[in-house]
């Protein structure tokens, strides 16, 4: 059985980042309770660049 794990918590961190960066873009007011850092916007952001880290590590080990 051959199941790699990182497929699916990179499609996970990868909804979830696309989710809280358009949370961050489209209500940028919600920022003004953080010191006015738009912390949905960076999560988001840092959440998409690991889930898209772990999908391209998942389909490199798929293509050897």
């Amino acid at each position: 059985m051959n199941f790699d794990l990182r497929l699916p918590i990179g499609l996970m961190f990868s909804v979830f980042g696309l989710v809280l960066t358009g949370v961050g873009v489209l209500h940028p007011e919600l920022c003004e309770r953080s010191l006015n850092i738009n912390i949905n916007l960076w999560w988001g952001l840092f959440m998409l660049v690991f889930g898209a880290s772990m999908l391209g590590l998942a389909v490199a080990n798929r293509q050897k």
